[in-house]
């Protein structure tokens, strides 16, 4: 497989992604438990010590739960944050900071190129990812409120877009969460609800005007406030308010938080 994705786990409680070319491995989070992301690398025909690069997007437990397991495992392999994510790990795993690097705006691990741009969450520099390699593009978006004109520019040239349908907005106000934690979630710096990915698709495929049929993969559903089938539904209802349809202008499907997808060629 030339350039492949393949997601471990994606929601609330735990993140993790792999993306494989035939000479470089890379982990992107390991916000589940090290059993897990080992037993998916197992599936895709790859051992922990096989890994060249772990990126993290930020602090969050549900992105770095296992990060000083994998640093053992994955022994081979270069840890890249941005400085501020860098800083936070010397506090929440000081064992493992001084084997952090701090990602520059252009980084390459082994034949990969890898672009890293803001986020608008609640972290201290939570990052996104595009991935190039043999002219294939894809772009992890999750943990974000909204959609910044810098992580749009990520996106629109993306051949596969990893990106977050956190919460239905209607399910989240009505649920049994805190004022301030639903403030949170729906604020500039919380997460990415059903209808701004829905919003955001349709601006992608007006951007891109028929010249190619992008794959997006809705990504960190919350349990408590959303569900595949509801996130499918809503975005598909603003597709179809723009006239555009899964099959015919994209490939669409919704990561499920305990399966893995496993390996998609882009």
């Amino acid at each position: 497989m030339s350039f492949g994705f393949c997601s471990f786990s994606s929601g609330s409680w735990g993140n993790s992604y792999f993306i494989k070319t035939d000479t470089t491995n890379i982990i992107v989070d390991t916000g589940i438990s090290g059993k897990k992301i080992i037993d998916g690398l197992s599936s895709c025909g790859v051992t922990a010590d096989m890994v060249n690069g772990i990126l993290i997007t930020h602090e969050h437990s549900d992105h770095i739960q296992s990060l000083r397991t994998m640093r053992k495992k994955a022994f081979n392999a270069e840890i890249f944050a941005s400085h501020g994510t860098r800083d936070m790990l010397g506090q929440k795993t000081p064992e493992v900071y001084s084997e952090i690097q701090e990602q520059g705006p252009g980084l390459t691990i082994g034949d990969v190129d890898i672009h890293p741009f803001n986020l608008s969450h609640d972290a201290a520099e939570p990052t996104g990812y595009t991935l190039i390699h043999g002219g294939k593009q894809i772009t992890i978006v999750t943990d974000t409120g909204i959609i910044t004109d810098e992580i749009f520019s990520h996106i629109k040239s993306a051949d596969m877009l990893i990106l977050e349908a956190n919460h239905e907005v209607n399910i989240l106000k009505c649920g049994p969460y805190s004022y301030s934690l639903k403030r949170r979630i729906l604020g500039d710096y919380g997460h990415l609800s059903n209808e701004a990915a829905g919003d955001c698709i349709c601006r992608l495929l007006k951007e891109i005007d028929g010249r190619k049929k992008p794959k997006v993969m809705l990504a960190h559903l919350s349990s408590e406030n959303n569900s595949p089938i509801q996130a499918k539904m809503t975005v598909e209802n603003k597709l179809f308010g723009e006239d555009f349809f899964v099959g015919s202008h994209l490939d669409m499907q919704v990561i499920l938080k305990d399966n893995s997808t496993g390996l998609m060629e882009v």
